[in-house]
């Protein structure tokens, strides 16, 4: 059966409250990965599915730029 919660989810500045119901299992299988309670896995899961949806609109990217700087000039810079 669903369990029923509430949880402040953080924006830029803003906390916003929602109240959403998931299945019983898949929140304590996520607790127990976190080791945090459900606000903050729920926070967690949210960042990692925009982490997500990031990574896959760069790779998307792969292969369109074409870089001009040298790679010894990039390991010198770094070496100060």
């Amino acid at each position: 059966m669903p369990v029923l919660f509430m949880v402040w989810v953080r924006g830029m500045s803003e906390l916003r409250k929602i109240t959403v119901q998931v299945p019983e299992r898949d929140l304590e299988m996520a607790q127990e990965l976190t080791g945090r309670g459900v606000s903050e896995t729920v926070r967690l899961a949210l960042q990692r599915l925009a982490q997500v949806q990031a990574q896959h609109q760069a790779r998307r990217l792969r292969g369109s730029f074409e870089f001009t700087i040298d790679l010894d000039e990039l390991r010198e810079d770094r070496k100060w």
